[in-house]
């Protein structure tokens, strides 16, 4: 196929531009393209208002032989012959598997790596702590409007994880030589996500069609031979040592349901933990599962009106063809410290995202649709384990960093989320009353002094960070913008060291994704769960019993 880059076309050009705009760069007639598939859209703002779409495409013709005559012909730097890059799986190994493998969460990696188990015969055992979506929601949905907290089912714990109620970005910075990155796009669509996101440079699902691809992947999973049980907990783990080593045993489960404990055989495991299961976490410290203390980020999520944002990205307050604008931001402080934004939600709305009593944490979240009146992300510092070990090397001393935080906040708000204008953050006062911002906010919010639950240092770089980016956003570090507290969930704060094999000191456990250190966000963390599977298949035949 003949690719063609830089294709570039006024924002709001028609359905037919983009193949009348290929005919005119190869010389060719439309007539004799058969077809052409957009690889990749981007946005040129440079020259804002003036807007452009900037295509890759990929354009067939009638023949190879005619495609590379009009390759040849063509003097465009940006034209040339590509061929499509294919996942493949690998062959199954040799070696006989006693039990069914279990894979441990159900967000984006534990999802991922049963799917393509099921999908090649391992018949996978997955367990969640969590509800499936259905069920999840009500309590969620209970928990926002001033119900208690479930602890085992909230934002954080449950099926998809905590990218469930998120924005369901799919965008990451992680290399892709082996196209598991597009072949994750194409199981979501092909489960009902939006086509787009094959080929936008910030593809994004939302929350609301998020959970419909999650219901159709399970059902997917249990087609193919995989098991899920929802509610089912792991509570202990079991190895022994043999001639060469530990080896794993099985786990105990507590069916939070039946509240009844049973003895699970596994000889291989995928833990995808995701980054909240803190009390597994602590578990699996105490079982002897190597851990290591890691850098992540803290700190508030921010709110502005997004037509705001529409003004600054695009130099119009609002265009349905271009949508809600996005940004991302980052400053290097005087400090030494970096301060960025995070998980940027346009047309969002900031959620109460706490999973344990006393504590409290937010997030952002965006419907497809990204109508909400304000955009929203986290304005974060980051935190090394140097600055938060006081004593010893305790490789869960960030978790404990992070939970002291949230309960800072929770006391601040007395249970709600705490809310401050950027101005009386800088003054250090309770806020009495809202600027030109009104929170979008999913769960009850008060009036608190956000910058007393931080550390002075942390305080002052997210206000030296606010006022940097005031500077390339106009209206952005305004006195009236809105503050909340705390986002202290942007990644895990321990890493569980894995060999290349990606299986931990104890054979036969595979610690992958977020929770486990590798992973970042929904696509890099499905690729490392793909990554486990493909390591169990190199070695293990299909479990056919």
């Amino acid at each position: 196929m003949i690719r063609i880059s830089q294709l570039k076309l006024f924002y709001q050009h028609d359905v037919n531009a983009v193949k009348k705009k290929a005919a005119k760069i190869l010389g060719i007639s439309e007539r004799e393209i058969k077809s052409v598939e957009i690889v990749r859209q981007s946005i040129d703002a440079r020259k804002r208002p003036e807007i452009y779409y900037v295509y890759t495409v990929d354009v067939k013709v009638s023949s190879v032989e005619r495609e590379e005559k009009i390759c040849r012909s063509c003097k465009n730097k940006n034209v040339f012959l590509a061929e499509p890059k294919l996942y493949r799986f690998p062959d199954g190994g040799t070696e006989m598997l006693m039990h069914r493998p279990v894979v441990v969460g159900s967000g984006p990696c534990g999802l991922f790596c049963a799917y393509f188990l099921a999908k090649h015969g391992y018949r996978p055992i997955l367990l969640e702590r969590g509800k499936k979506i259905e069920e999840r929601k009500k309590d969620v949905q209970s928990f926002w409007e001033g119900g208690s907290l479930n602890t085992e089912s909230n934002v954080q714990f449950g099926e998809g994880g905590a990218g469930t109620f998120s924005d369901g970005k799919l965008n990451t910075l992680v290399k892709d030589p082996f196209g598991r990155g597009k072949e994750i796009f194409r199981i979501f669509v092909s489960h009902g996500a939006p086509k787009e996101i094959l080929y936008s440079y910030k593809p994004h699902i939302g929350t609301d069609i998020l959970e419909k691809v999650i219901t159709n992947m399970r059902q997917s999973i249990l087609k193919m031979g995989g098991e899920i049980r929802f509610q089912h907990k792991m509570t202990d783990i079991i190895y022994e040592k043999g001639k060469n080593g530990e080896f794993l045993k099985g786990f105990q489960v507590m069916d939070l349901a039946e509240k009844k404990e049973y003895f699970l055989e596994a000889d291989v495991a995928v833990l995808a933990l995701g980054h909240s299961a803190r009390d597994t976490f602590s578990m699996l410290k105490e079982r002897g599962i190597p851990m290591e203390a890691k850098a992540f980020a803290v700190g508030v999520r921010v709110e502005h009106r997004q037509n705001v944002i529409n003004k600054s990205q695009y130099g119009m307050e609002q265009d349905d063809r271009l949508g809600a604008a996005p940004y991302k931001l980052t400053a290097s402080l005087e400090n030494k410290k970096g301060v960025y934004s995070f998980c940027m939600c346009p047309g969002g709305y900031v959620v109460n995202a706490s999973s344990e009593k006393g504590c409290l944490a937010v997030n952002g979240m965006s419907f497809h649709a990204r109508d909400g009146e304000n955009a929203n992300s986290a304005i974060v510092v980051t935190v090394s384990p140097e600055e938060y070990q006081k004593q010893g090397d305790d490789p869960l001393a960030g978790m404990k960093f992070q939970r002291e935080l949230e309960r800072r906040a929770y006391l601040a708000g007395n249970g709600k989320i705490p809310v401050q204008t950027f101005g009386d953050f800088k003054k250090g006062k309770k806020s009495k009353c809202f600027g030109s911002i009104r929170p979008n906010m999913k769960g009850h919010y008060t009036f608190a002094d956000i910058r007393g639950i931080f550390p002075e240092e942390i305080s002052d770089s997210i206000e030296q960070g606010m006022e940097i980016f005031g500077t390339k956003i106009r209206g952005f570090s305004d006195e009236d913008t809105l503050l909340s507290a705390v986002e202290s969930r942007t990644s895990s704060p321990v890493r569980i060291p894995r060999n290349e094999e990606m299986e931990c000191k104890i054979y036969g456990i595979y610690p992958c994704g977020e929770g486990a250190g590798y992973a970042g966000g929904i696509t890099s963390a499905a690729m490392d769960g793909i990554k486990a599977a493909e390591k169990l298949a190199q070695k293990y035949r299909r479990f056919d019993r």
